[in-house]
């Protein structure tokens, strides 16, 4: 077992193991998991597996989370700067990009060369989406670190959604605005997820553009300089996905239109159950006050960290947004998440069972304590909502313990 070990000067030697070490290998591999369909189909002869990736993801998943249960542990700061320091950790991601970029071609050329009914299509399509969109997860890894190479294949990997405004709008945009009613990312009480995508898509190609605009105005360029990360990036998306059509027809268009859409809606899918209801509060000045822990919803089960570059600790993620995923940390008392992203995803398109999970669960929550003036709530709803919740205990086992 790998170990990190430094000599303090009060504690004496500290020695730290990393346990999931190598199951981190398992982040490089799950894009893999889209390519199942193929193979049974090839086993079987039989269209509907096509659906297995897709049960996986959604169900497969949670039921891992379940079974495996939550890890709470946290490295040692003292030994951070040697693990963050470590190259293995940081090739993880950068080697994921080719895998997204793989499966998206194997799709595209399985789709063109098989006569596929329609519901065939749409699940393979459906699937290509959703694993496209996990190159948005593995961007956003990468995408917050200085080195150039990292923040390239932060660029490459979101060609494979048509995504490429995603890391100037997240880092500038999202973490600037994060739990506020002025951040289009940030998922209001009462807000369901389907009014949430409506808005936040469109919102979020605007802001990326326009944080991009800014940039290289105060730079004196024009915004079509070639140094535009966002079209740096929609670049790359026209060479690959223009690509796939020279290369396999003009099935590829309703391919790639439905793929891609599919893959902003992972995005929007993390986007809406990560802070959901949470609201920073005004200073004096007008301002908000800085992005705490609590501002974000947090999950530690195994399964879904492992293979998600530990994006659920998103508490930590967002106070400290260079943090690599290998060094985040678990915190008492955060607003946790009944299971992983994954079951959250599937509980939030059905907004009656989110409101009936979530709701609660946010005023229970120690800085809210029932308090509306504390939540982040959809417009024109407050009232309805405090009707609602009149003289319900707000006691649930909504936070997690440390």
């Amino acid at each position: 077992m790998h170990q990190f070990t430094v000599q303090h000067p009060e504690q004496g030697e500290i020695i730290y193991q990393d346990r999931k070490r190598y199951l981190w290998l398992v982040s490089l591999l799950y894009p893999l998991i889209a390519l199942s369909g193929i193979g049974l189909f090839y086993l079987t002869g039989n269209q509907w597996v096509f659906v297995v990736p897709l049960v996986i993801a959604y169900i497969g998943i949670s039921a891992l989370d379940w079974l495996i249960g939550e890890d709470r542990n946290n490295p040692p700061e003292e030994i951070v700067p040697q693990l963050e320091a470590d190259a293995y950790y940081r090739w993880l991601p950068i080697l994921t990009v080719p895998m997204h970029l793989l499966v998206l071609v194997i799709f595209a050329w399985f789709i063109a060369n098989h006569d596929l009914g329609l519901p065939a299509f749409l699940m393979l399509t459906l699937t290509a989406g959703l694993y496209s969109g996990l190159g948005i997860n593995t961007a956003h890894e990468l995408g917050h670190k200085k080195p150039a190479l990292e923040r390239w294949m932060a660029r490459i990997a979101l060609a494979a959604s048509g995504y490429g405004h995603f890391c100037v709008e997240h880092n500038r945009g999202h973490h600037r605005h994060v739990a506020t009613p002025e951040d289009p990312a940030s998922s209001k009480m009462g807000e369901n997820i389907y009014q949430f995508a409506w808005a936040e898509i469109p919102a979020g190609f605007r802001r990326g553009w326009a944080c991009e605009k800014e940039r290289m105005e105060r730079q004196g360029k024009s915004v079509w300089h070639p140094s535009n990360e966002v079209l740096q990036s929609y670049a790359l998306t026209l060479v690959v996905q223009g690509a796939l059509i020279v290369a396999f027809g003009w099935i590829m268009l309703p391919f790639l239109l439905l793929q891609n859409f599919f893959g902003w809606w992972q995005l929007t899918s993390a986007n809406y159950i990560e802070h959901y209801g949470l609201l920073r509060q005004r200073k004096p000045n007008g301002g908000y006050e800085h992005c705490q822990p609590w501002h974000s919803w947090n999950a530690d089960y195994i399964a879904s960290n492992l293979l998600l570059f530990q994006l659920e600790r998103h508490s930590d993620h967002h106070a400290h947004p260079t943090r690599r995923y290998q060094s985040l940390r678990s915190f008492p008392s955060l607003p946790t998440l009944p299971t992983g992203y994954s079951g959250m995803y599937a509980l939030a398109m059905v907004p009656a069972l989110w409101y009936r999970v979530m709701d609660k669960r946010l005023l229970a929550l120690p800085h809210i304590a029932g308090d509306f003036d504390k939540i982040n709530i959809a417009p024109g709803r407050r009232a309805e909502l405090e009707a609602r919740y009149a003289g319900v205990s707000v006691q649930q086992p909504a936070v997690q313990e440390a």
